[in-house]
């Protein structure tokens, strides 16, 4: 028997992915969790084969949760399960030491395969995030935005000026335009419109209204 750790902050999706799993022979829920630390808590104690970790939590997010249940554990198996397939969370996801990364349109046979897979210790990839990572791989080198300039060039999606990005982000205004010229230097771009719109296509950024 499977035991699966379901860690979503969502009731409704957890209880979805509960109904479809449990229905299948040889997978069992054997806990859930609402969070990232609360996954990291139960996947030390819970003896799980697999962990289907949510990317975006409120608390601290898929990725850090995973990088400190393999920490702990090196041979715990955390499959990610998401709607977001940008190049950053997926190379995030897979430098943390993630069995796999699944999107959430996947069938209920698809996802218990992955499940299954992901307790043998194979790895698992929906078709486009391993499009993404050989496109990823094959792409000449860019020279990386840093956490500060991806969180600004978020904010700048939003429609947010300069003032209203320091005073969401405890920075002077001084200093989000700072960021703002590094960031377009390293996208090659002039402008936040163009900035954004690039990211975006880079995979760096969500695109505009896209949900969890």
């Amino acid at each position: 028997m499977i035991r699966v750790l379901l860690a979503d902050d969502h009731p409704v999706v957890r209880a979805g992915l509960r109904g479809m799993l449990s229905a299948e022979p040889g997978i069992e829920v054997a806990g859930e969790a609402a969070s990232g630390p609360e996954a990291v808590t139960r996947a030390r104690t819970g003896g799980y084969d697999v962990i289907l970790m949510d990317l975006r939590m409120p608390g601290g997010d898929g990725v850090a949760a995973t990088e400190q249940i393999l920490a702990a554990d090196p041979e715990a198996r955390v499959l990610i399960l998401t709607t977001y397939d940008t190049d950053a969370d997926i190379l995030r996801a897979v430098e943390a030491g993630a069995t796999g990364y699944l999107l959430k349109d996947a069938t209920p046979a698809q996802l218990a395969d992955a499940v299954r897979a992901a307790a043998r210790g194979d790895t698992v990839l929906a078709p486009s995030v391993a499009e993404r990572l050989v496109t990823h791989v094959r792409s000449p080198p860019r020279e990386s935005l840093s956490a500060r300039e991806l969180e600004v060039l978020a904010q700048v999606a939003r429609g947010r000026t300069n003032a209203e990005i320091g005073r969401a982000l405890f920075i002077s205004e001084a200093t989000v335009k700072t960021h703002l010229l590094r960031a377009f230097g390293k996208l090659g771009v002039s402008g936040r419109t163009a900035a954004v719109t690039t990211a975006i296509e880079r995979g760096l950024l969500p695109p505009p209204g896209r949900d969890r």
